[in-house]
């Protein structure tokens, strides 16, 4: 029997986080270095995956950053060809590039102008196709490159990022403020969450007998510096009366792509404070 604090350690084990330059994305490949994975950040990013990877390599961690754009299928196999190359082998995908339309004083003034402020009736085509593409063709693409060298090796993690919006629709109310124009969570979030569930059933399932574990994790709100009115309004819906800090998902993602979790695959794991129990 495999003693506790084992069943957590990554040591010898190579981990690829797409959106690797991004608020949990940045997180998460600190979380799984610290447990003794070489880390691939991967992100269109290019300078903020270097200095992802930069700070993990000053801290003693095998890494190294590839600019990638999880849009595109060449990008995408060439991602994979440059981690086994460096490293040998992938034994951990995480799927953590988003498009995700963000309302923290740091992006309202990126607000959705051209795209309606969110509005569904007047919701641009392009930018429903260009979140598509991003939110579940690239998680479909990164899929699909990254099982071949785990079917090679007869093992591998795959850890798709969903969201409570997966689970459960936006309450729109929180993102009014008064005196502004309305704005809302556009429709491309909920339904690409919701079909990344779906994506993650059917590959577990796809992949039974061959040692390829794939589950998903819903994180409910992160605080980025939202204002004060849209926290409150968060809160009130959390059973916790609180939006969620960035590294608490850090747990949850070292679980699913750890031993801890080898009984597990084509799960969801909700780390929402609450938000969907009610």
């Amino acid at each position: 029997m495999t003693e506790l604090p084992e069943l957590f350690r990554l040591q010898d084990r190579v981990a690829l986080v797409t959106g690797g330059a991004g608020l949990l994305g940045t997180q998460f490949c600190r979380t799984l270095a610290a447990a003794g994975a070489s880390v691939i950040v991967a992100d269109i990013d290019a300078r903020g995956a270097q200095t992802v990877s930069d700070s993990l390599a000053q801290a003693g961690h095998a890494t190294m950053a590839v600019h990638t754009d999880v849009t595109s299928a060449d990008s995408v196999r060439q991602l994979v060809r440059t981690t086994q190359d460096t490293y040998g082998r992938l034994d951990i995908l995480v799927n953590s590039a988003v498009l995700d339309p963000k309302f923290d004083p740091g992006h309202m003034s990126e607000a959705s102008v051209d795209e309606g402020l969110g509005a569904f009736e007047s919701y641009p085509l392009d930018a429903w196709d260009r979140a598509l593409q991003v939110n579940i063709t690239g998680v479909f693409l990164c899929c699909q490159a990254a099982v071949r060298p785990m079917l090679d090796q007869g093992r591998g993690v795959i850890i798709n990022l969903s969201s409570i919006y997966g689970l459960a629709a936006p309450d729109q109310r929180m993102y009014q403020h008064p005196g502004k124009p309305a704005q809302y969570k556009p429709v491309y979030y909920p339904v690409t969450k919701s079909a990344v569930l779906g994506l993650t059933r059917y590959l577990a399932t796809y992949y039974a007998g061959k040692n390829i574990r794939v589950n998903a994790l819903s994180p409910g709100g992160v605080y980025n510096g939202h204002d004060d009115d849209f926290v409150e309004a968060y809160s009130a819906r959390s059973v916790l009366g609180r939006m969620a800090e960035k590294d608490e998902m850090d747990g949850a993602l070292l679980f699913l792509a750890s031993d801890a979790s080898q009984y597990m695959t084509g799960g969801n794991l909700v780390v929402d404070g609450g938000w969907t129990a009610w």
